[in-house]
């Protein structure tokens, strides 16, 4: 069944001629719409393979790949909104494992899902990948949490 103009209310970037890309960071750019089947848990992920930021020392740009897995609640991020967000690091200084723990925080808030991780998979520098891994799980997923950790230790 087709999404009514009331349940599209909050998208306001999807299918907008006008986009407008940031160069700083900006959250506040997320959008979400409502979960069609909240009763049933689904996983939801999310590539970005042209994740680009910024060294906090150097300036220098870092590659990398951004991974996000989600088991939604009500609410779930709008695609085009979160690719504009992910942009808006392009000019943004932090390291790696700063930009991953923030991707997760600002889903967290915009979405409050039952369980989000988000992986950070860049390029070498210096000779040196960084994997960066978070993850957050409500108390029912809380054995998900500990087990994605592990496995990502191994």
């Amino acid at each position: 069944m087709p999404r009514t103009k009331k349940e599209l209310q909050g998208v306001t970037l999807l299918g907008s001629q006008g986009t407008k890309y940031e160069f700083g960071y900006k959250p506040g750019v997320l959008e979400a719409f409502d979960n069609k089947h909240p009763e049933r848990e689904y996983l939801v992920t999310l590539v970005c393979p042209e994740f680009t930021s910024l060294c906090p020392k150097t300036g220098q740009p870092d590659f990398g790949k951004i991974i996000i897995r989600y088991i939604q609640r009500v609410k779930m991020v709008e695609s085009k909104s979160l690719k504009l967000y992910l942009f808006s690091f392009r000019n943004h200084g932090d390291f790696h494992e700063d930009c991953v723990n923030v991707i997760m925080k600002d889903l967290l808030d915009l979405m409050n899902p039952r369980y989000i991780e988000v992986e950070g998979r860049f390029n070498p520098r210096g000779g040196i990948s960084i994997l960066p891994f978070a993850n957050w799980g409500d108390a029912e997923h809380q054995d998900m949490v500990r087990a994605r950790l592990l496995a990502k230790m191994e």
